[in-house]
């Protein structure tokens, strides 16, 4: 049930209870997301070194795989570039390996142009949530904006698609907070792998070029998005009916709140998980300069969340 539709005696309701059902199996796993045990296969060990370019230009040092374990390093720990540097060269040293270190110009100058992974698990449809949040770029602390009374920060908006069936994020996209929700659903959907089942995102996304994206590309996938409470039918609503067109008769026929229970649209707070975990466990703020190196930041945070939901997470049920 939404919250403004009990509003005056939301006291008096009940909080939901649930029970985790896999917690054995879950506890497991936030140990193992603690681990310290790096191990390098031999395939890791051959690629680690560049392969040999064909091309003009100068010779690489280090495969994308190389610099990735680096940033992925930095990014769990939090680290800087130069204590990064020092990391990876001491987990080598004590695994006995004689492979060269990234030193920190080296993955820095590598970031603005690298290609993070993003594998994908074999499964069925993806039922897509979409949601946006805020991220800030490292600059003057606080003390130096509150003496001086200017602010150097640059805000901006890291836009995700999460699978609601497997917690998992499957597309960010990184873009300046001027820029609105709706214009990036297309970038999002180009990087999902499979196909999409339904797309839901907040009434920002209540736009004729998002549900045109979503068709264009997936033509079975159910939109729900919730039309603004102004919002007016279209021309042709009454001999052929657009799917905007048929949430809004049944929001006149059954309610907003009906509307929201039919159409499973609720489901859609899922996608707060992953903003939290992001902030929790990543951190809120971009410590990259320029923006390749930012969107490689970003993607490196995704993919350290989604190796880590791998390795378990609660099943649970409700039960009061």
């Amino acid at each position: 049930m939404p919250f403004e539709a009990n509003a005056a005696r939301r006291h008096r309701i009940p909080r939901q209870r649930h029970r985790v059902t896999d917690w054995a199996e879950y506890d497991a796993a936030l140990r193992q997301r603690g681990s310290l045990t790096v191990r390098f296969t031999d395939e890791a060990i051959a690629a680690w070194r560049a392969a040999p370019r064909t091309t003009r230009g100068g010779q690489p040092w280090y495969s994308p795989l190389a610099i990735v374990t680096a940033l992925t390093l930095r990014a769990v720990f939090r680290l800087g570039l130069r204590q990064t540097e020092g990391l990876v060269g001491s987990i080598l040293r004590l695994l006995g390996l004689d492979l060269a270190v990234p030193d920190h110009t080296t993955l820095s100058r590598r970031a603005a142009t690298l290609e993070v992974p993003r594998p994908r698990l074999a499964g069925g449809p993806v039922h897509l949530l979409v949601d946006s949040t805020g991220l800030k770029l490292g600059g003057p602390g606080e003390w130096l904006v509150e003496k001086h009374g200017t602010k150097r920060r640059r805000a901006w908006r890291k836009h995700l698609g999460v699978d609601a069936g497997t917690g998992r994020i499957e597309a960010v996209e990184l873009t300046g907070h001027e820029t609105d929700d709706g214009s990036r659903i297309g970038p999002l959907l180009d990087q999902v792998d499979g196909v999409v089942a339904s797309f839901t995102g907040d009434g920002a996304y209540d736009r004729a070029d998002v549900y045109g994206a979503v068709a264009e590309r997936h033509p079975e996938a159910t939109v729900v998005v919730p039309p603004r409470r102004d919002a007016a039918p279209s021309e042709a609503a009454g001999t052929e009916p657009t799917r905007r067109d048929r949430h809004l008769r049944f929001i006149a026929e059954h309610g907003r709140t009906g509307w929201r229970k039919a159409s499973g649209y609720d489901r859609r707070a899922l996608a707060e998980a992953p903003m939290s975990r992001h902030k929790r466990v990543i951190g809120d703020a971009l410590r990259s300069g320029t923006d390749g190196r930012q969107a490689t930041e970003v993607a490196i945070g995704v993919h350290v969340l989604n190796r880590m939901l791998e390795l378990g997470r609660p099943e649970s049920v409700r039960v009061a």
